[in-house]
């Protein structure tokens, strides 16, 4: 996985896919956006990966489960902690990461 594809997300470059919402929903999502602070957009892409990730489909397409046993405990800690961050904070963090990198 890359560091510099994850932090040069664009809306240009993002694959695009129209949704038809029930009556109330979109709504519904624009409230708890912005209680969390975050699009519309990122709302939905949050609940989604933790969707997948609860089903165990994102660990199999990034090939990091918590249960691989190529990870060091601090690996596992820190892959479990970084899931639970809110997309932004991922891509924030990413982008400190890849920052120092370069460094």
């Amino acid at each position: 996985m890359s560091l510099k594809k994850n932090v040069a997300y664009s809306s240009r470059t993002a694959d695009k896919f129209v949704v038809r919402l029930p009556e109330g929903m979109r709504d519904r999502i624009a409230e708890v956006a912005r209680a969390q602070h975050r699009s519309m957009n990122s709302e939905i892409i949050a609940r989604l990966e933790s969707s997948l990730q609860q089903d165990g489909e994102l660990a199999h397409s990034d090939g990091l489960s918590l249960d691989s046993p190529e990870l060091s405990q601090y690996e596992r800690e820190l892959l479990m902690r970084f899931r639970q961050l809110a997309q932004r904070q991922q891509n924030a963090l990413l982008a400190l990461i890849a920052n120092d990198i370069q460094d």
